[in-house]
């Protein structure tokens, strides 16, 4: 498989950021109704669908060579990772749950993966006109984007050191389980925030919060563009036992991962 080179990514932001802008309005355009569940129990929606249909016809548009491992296509027959080489990870719409039921947390992911490691994510959110995006190695940025699909606005983003005794800890809205909660209860915790899809990767990355654990499984498309951009913004992604996350997986599960805005806080879980 193509192994794409940082210049090579680069080249790409441009292109990948038009495409979850496209996903987004596409998204916001089909509404959320036609709602049905999937053999695995998770929703799905005519929204996922067409954005998936236009995110995979402009990736292969764009780099025909490269595979594309997309949620609603796994749905159907689970492909196989490359071992090395370069390749898509794409949730057309993260976070369908708060999507189905009027919320506004939920986004458009798009990761690059090279030798099955995060290396570009682009994180749209629809319902916000926003966009993150980063480049591991060359920094990260968010975008506000206006009503005719122009890019309006763009900050470079940067993590933040956390106060010792003082943390905000994102948590998931659907999928707080008992592990998560019995670990974040032994943190020093000054905010605790719930929050949908793969926006809590981008609260750390511009240095809204500190910490975002999950100690249940989740997809890698689920969390590919949110790792990318977070260690692009100089955040840390890793497994409880403080090893890097492995993905690329047969089923493409991660069975954990702590999110940390300062690299120095990442360490394993005891207990």
């Amino acid at each position: 498989m193509p192994t794409l080179t940082a210049a090579a990514c680069a080249a790409l932001m441009e292109p990948l950021t038009d495409v979850a802008i496209a996903a987004a309005l596409e998204i916001l355009q089909a509404g959320t109704g036609g709602a049905r569940t999937k053999a695995d129990g998770s929703p799905v929606t005519p929204a996922d669908e067409a954005a998936e249909v236009l995110i995979r016809k402009e990736l292969r548009r764009l780099t025909p060579t490269l595979p594309i491992i997309s949620e609603e296509q796994a749905a159907q027959e689970m492909p196989k990772t490359p071992a090395r080489g370069s390749y898509f990870l794409v949730d057309p719409l993260d976070g369908t749950k708060d999507f189905i039921a009027g919320r506004e947390e939920y986004t458009v992911n798009i990761a690059l993966m090279t030798d099955n490691a995060p290396v570009l994510g682009v994180i749209a959110a629809p319902a916000f006109s926003v966009l993150w995006r980063g480049i591991v190695g060359r920094g990260a940025q968010r975008i506000e984007v206006s009503a005719d699909a122009r890019t309006v606005a763009r900050q470079t983003i940067h993590t933040r050191s956390p106060a010792s005794d003082n943390l905000t800890i994102l948590v998931s809205r659907s999928h707080l389980e008992a592990r998560t909660k019995a670990y974040v209860d032994q943190l020093p915790v000054g905010k605790l925030e719930p929050c949908g899809s793969s926006i809590k990767f981008c609260r750390l990355a511009e240095g809204a919060a500190d910490l975002y654990p999950r100690l249940a499984p989740t997809h890698d498309w689920d969390i590919a563009a949110g790792h990318a951009i977070l260690a692009a913004a100089g955040g840390k992604v890793i497994a409880p036992s403080g090893a890097p996350l492995v993905y690329g997986s047969n089923d493409l599960i991660i069975p954990a991962f702590v999110a940390w805005s300062d690299p120095a806080r990442a360490g394993p879980i005891k207990g």
